[in-house]
């Protein structure tokens, strides 16, 4: 462990980075909670007015634009750039959770139920789910900086990316799918609703209980980018070794 942070120093720094926007977060979290949850959050959520929730968009965007600096910084390349993003993505949503636990003793439990997001649609589920996200991504990122910096190199082929975008959008599904139903059947996007549908559409929204987590559909991206990971950091071969060495020595004639 010591021998990797050395060598990766930028870890640290990011790690710092992170647990500190992590309590950031948290702490706009419990102003807001203050604000609209005075009795304690849950569902079903309290209705943000328009200019609101334009602001709440515009806050995530900034985090996400924030992390993905960092990491851009951080990074060499694109793949180093990308796993950092993911490291740091990671580290402060777990300390979010952390520092809320801290501040406002919540979640009760990781099965207890929040929202994950905004953009573009509310993101629900229970707390576990997005922290065993996290924990893969930071796996994913420091296994894949560890083996881009050693002798054997690493590069991502294309069915290996598929099966991670794969992955990732099955699990988006997970969090975004209650939402996505409301708003789709709702018909609210074709601009068409009336007075009376779009009242109800709102008071559908603000009356909506999260009845259960689809955790088969949640395992099933989980598994299909541990896959792509074990294609990823499979061991060379004793040919690709060869052609590596083999290489090199040309470069040196």
């Amino acid at each position: 462990m010591k021998s990797f942070l050395k060598n990766n120093s930028a870890y640290i720094w990011l790690l710092a980075f992170a647990v500190a926007m992590g309590f950031l977060e948290a702490i706009v979290v419990v102003y807001l909670r203050q604000i609209y949850y005075p009795e304690g959050f849950g569902f079903p959520l309290s209705l943000l007015s328009l200019e609101m929730l334009s602001v709440e968009w515009i806050r995530e965007f900034a985090t996400l634009v924030m992390l993905a600096s960092v990491g851009i910084i951080a990074g060499k390349n694109n793949l180093q750039r990308l796993c950092y993003f993911l490291f740091s993505f990671a580290i402060w949503d777990i300390f979010y959770y952390i520092a809320l636990k801290l501040l406002l003793n919540w979640p009760p439990s990781l099965l207890t139920w929040d929202i994950l997001f905004l953009i573009p649609v509310p993101w629900i589920g229970p707390v576990l789910a997005p922290v065993i996200c996290s924990f893969t991504m930071i796996f994913m990122s420091v296994s894949i900086i560890n083996r881009q910096k050693t002798d054997v190199g690493i590069k991502i082929k294309l069915v290996e990316w598929v099966l991670l975008i794969t992955g990732a959008i099955t699990i988006l599904w997970t969090f975004m799918n209650d939402y996505l139903n409301i708003i789709l059947k709702s018909g609210i996007l074709s601009g068409s609703l009336n007075r009376t549908e779009n009242d109800q559409f709102w008071q559908t929204i603000t009356q909506y209980m999260p009845v259960g987590y689809n955790w088969y559909v949640f395992v099933a991206g989980e598994i299909i980018i541990w896959v792509a990971l074990a294609l990823i950091l499979r061991p060379k071969t004793k040919k690709n070794y060869k052609r590596k060495a083999h290489h090199s020595s040309v470069l040196h004639l």
